[in-house]
């Protein structure tokens, strides 16, 4: 604004110059000169301040914009903690999440393979076998029911109890599927409601209890609907079956449990209808209850139980029925107990005949060796050694033969039993105790028990050793050859044998025994032999290597090597080992030889098709050329026959044209042209006739000669051909 105005007074000025003369037109230019720089000075003055001003201006507009921009960054910054808060926050809340998904609640599952479940059956057993007796006794038996009502009371709701724990634990009751035990809580309920026992256990918690409050509450037959629950006291019978020690004795008394029930249920269906058609007014029914000696209700039950018992099993002696319900309630009673008792008696028997069966079978055996011994006429004594033998082995419990009754085990189980029972004792031999766990287990399987009676010879000095011999239980001597100076007595967890079955080379005595050992009574001993041994080692080499430094350092402890001996064993063994080579060689050569002879007998067979195959394939070239030229041959006759049949037929078609037209121009003609219009007609027809024929024995030759080629262009050409013969 300062510079606009320092310009106006020039400007005023020089509009004014024009007007003035020259004279005043100096003075004016330089007081204008004057008036000019003064102006000057000032402009740049206000020029200076106006730039201060600015230079103001911009530093503050520098200053706010700076100010700006450390608001925008604080409030990045901030907007940046809060975006980092947030994500935290965001991330806690994933993890919380995640946490939740991957911790699933645990759900507790009942597995029936457990000792719980079995603990279970047993205490849920207790409830279910109470209803089952009492419930028909005190329904039945009215003074039972009357004199115990609390406890009755009591008893029923505690035993409801147990059914509707039953229930949540039949609900999550895993099974498997695929080997695997299932645990969702939701599949296992499903299967639980697709089971007759759920629909069971539903009518077994009919809350029947109910019409107690209209009928009174001294009317149990109303609470027969937890009977339904019984599958679960049979099941608690199986799984005792599979538990114990003593299956046939359990069996037994199952079967007796089962015998006393059906007695029970029958006497106090017995008492119900005496009570139904009064008692004492007949012979039949139970006596009256107005004498003290049949009033008592423990004289109530025996009667009944005792005439139940009578009539179940038809042993008989029981009063005569009189009425016509007497009679049928008896045949029922009949009939029930022939099929039951004779079913269960026969089932006793079997289970007798079971628990004999070990017996049998061993007086089986001994039966047939003494026939063998009396038909061999064996001497007393070693025939009374070998009924000792077995006497003591039935006494022992050790007739029963271990491979026979763990063929039916996998290898696993069957393994795991060796191990538990023979591991120990195998884990004694020095030779053994630093061996791997597999040639351990590998060893266990093959080990057999062996039972010597008193002065049987185990082994004698000079004998090949194929066995080494574990002592489990029993006294052994080791004896002179006179058998009775005895120089070392070996007793449980001893062995022998050992070095002989190694085969080690340089041993002085080779596989040869160097003791008598005897048994001094009777002996429990585990052999292995050598075959099986050497069968185990193939699979251990590093084992087999160990074992036999270790039988050589003890042959050389008891200065039994001879170093001759190992060296002669290595030369032979070099030998046999070149032999083998050599013999291994040799085989190889005729095998190649044979081989090399098959190649060339095929290189030749080969050739010699590929030739045959050009061969033919040249003769079918010329075969199918020489064909085509028959065929375009043939193709041409066809053509030429169809043409001559055209015109044929045409000049026929004419005659006969003429003719009729003659015929219908002059119908008055003579008969000698008529009859020669007739012979010229037959004429013209006989020799077209003739004509034809020809034409069509050698068309059809054509075609047999097509059809005889096989050939796809033959068959287009006769195609080609019929289509211009039409």
């Amino acid at each position: 604004m300062n510079y606009r105005r320092g310009r106006v007074g020039p400007a005023g000025a020089g509009v004014c110059c024009p007007e003035t003369t020259s004279g005043s037109r100096d003075g004016r230019q330089s007081a204008a000169a004057n008036t000019n720089n003064c102006n000057n000075n000032d402009g740049k003055k206000d020029e200076k301040k106006e730039e201060k001003k600015d230079e103001k201006k911009d530093e503050k507009k520098d200053e706010k914009k700076d100010e700006k921009k450390d608001e925008k960054k604080d409030e990045k910054k901030e907007d940046k903690k809060d975006e980092k808060k947030d994500d935290k926050k965001d991330d806690k809340k994933d993890a919380k999440k995640d946490e939740k998904k991957e911790e699933p609640k645990e759900v507790w599952i009942m597995d029936p393979a457990t000792d719980l479940y079995y603990h279970w059956l047993s205490a849920l057993a207790v409830p279910v076998f109470y209803n089952l007796m009492l419930l028909v006794a005190r329904a039945c038996f009215n003074e039972l029911q009357y004199n115990y009502t609390t406890m009755w009371i009591v008893l029923d709701y505690g035993s409801d109890v147990f059914y509707y724990i039953d229930t949540f634990v039949r609900a999550r009751t895993g099974f498997l599927e695929q080997g695997l035990l299932v645990k969702d809580p939701k599949v296992l309920k499903e299967k639980y409601m697709t089971t007759l026992q759920f629909k069971f256990d539903v009518i077994s918690l009919l809350p029947t209890d109910i019409v107690f409050f209209v009928i009174g509450i001294n009317n149990p037959e109303w609470r027969f609907n937890r009977l339904f629950r019984l599958p679960r006291l049979f099941e608690f019978f199986d799984r005792t079956e599979t538990r114990t020690n003593f299956p046939n004795i359990f069996r037994i008394a199952n079967l007796v449990l089962y015998i006393i029930i059906i007695i029970h249920w029958n006497a106090c269906l017995y008492f119900a209808v005496s009570k139904v058609l009064g008692f004492g007014s007949d012979t039949w029914v139970y006596p009256a209850l107005t004498g003290p000696k049949f009033s008592r209700l423990a004289i109530q039950y025996i009667y009944c139980f005792y005439w139940s018992t009578l009539t179940l099993t038809t042993i008989g002696e029981t009063p005569p029925p009189v009425r016509d319900i007497e009679y049928f309630f008896v045949v029922a009673d009949f009939l029930t107990g022939v099929l039951i008792f004779a079913t269960i008696v026969g089932n006793v028997g079997a289970m007798i005949s079971n628990m004999g069966a070990a017996r049998v079978e061993f007086q089986a055996k001994i039966d047939s060796i003494k026939q063998y011994m009396h038909f061999r006429k064996v001497t007393k004594d070693l025939e009374a050694r070998v009924v000792k033998w077995f006497d003591y082995l039935w006494t022992e419990e050790k007739t029963c033969d271990e491979k026979q009754v763990l063929k039916s085990l996998p290898d696993k189980l069957k393994a795991e039993i060796a191990i538990n029972v023979h591991l120990e004792t195998l884990s004694k031999v020095r030779i053994f105790q630093d061996c791997e766990a597999g040639l351990l287990i590998e060893l266990v399987l093959k080990l057999q028990p062996q039972v010597f009676s008193p002065g049987d010879y185990i082994c004698k000095k000079g004998d090949i050793g194929r066995e080494m011999y574990i002592i489990k239980e029993g006294k052994l001597a080791v004896v002179a050859d006179d058998g009775v100076t005895q120089f070392v007595v070996l007793s449980d967890g001893a062995y022998f044998g050992e070095i002989s079955i190694l085969g080690i080379k340089g041993s002085k005595a080779g596989n040869r025994r160097t003791a008598n050992i005897r048994s001094v009574g009777y002996s429990d001993l585990f052999a292995l032999s050598k075959d099986d041994l050497m069968e185990a080692l193939t699979e251990y080499p590093d084992a087999k290597y160990a074992l036999e430094d270790k039988g050589r350092a003890i042959l050389m402890k008891d200065n039994l090597i001879d170093e001759s001996l190992v060296a002669a064993c290595d030369a032979k063994d070099l030998e046999n080992k070149v032999n083998q080579i050599e013999a291994s060689v040799e085989v190889m050569t005729n095998k190649f030889k044979k081989l090399t002879a098959q190649h060339q007998s095929s290189q030749r067979k080969l050739k010699q098709r590929l030739s045959n195959l050009s061969n033919q394939v040249v003769h079918e070239r010329v075969s199918e050329q020489v064909v085509v030229g028959d065929l375009e041959g043939d193709h041409h006759v066809l053509l030429h026959a169809a043409f001559v049949l055209q015109q044929l037929l045409q000049t026929l078609v004419q005659d006969l044209q003429g003719t009729a037209r003659q015929r219908s121009a002059t119908d008055a003609q003579q008969p000698h042209q008529e009859a020669a219009a007739v012979k010229l007609l037959q004429r013209h027809i006989r020799l077209l006739l003739q004509n034809t024929l020809n034409y069509c024995h050698s068309f059809w030759d054509c075609v047999l000669k097509i059809f005889s080629q096989n050939n796809s262009a033959s068959y287009f050409i006769l195609f080609s051909g019929c289509v211009k013969c039409c």
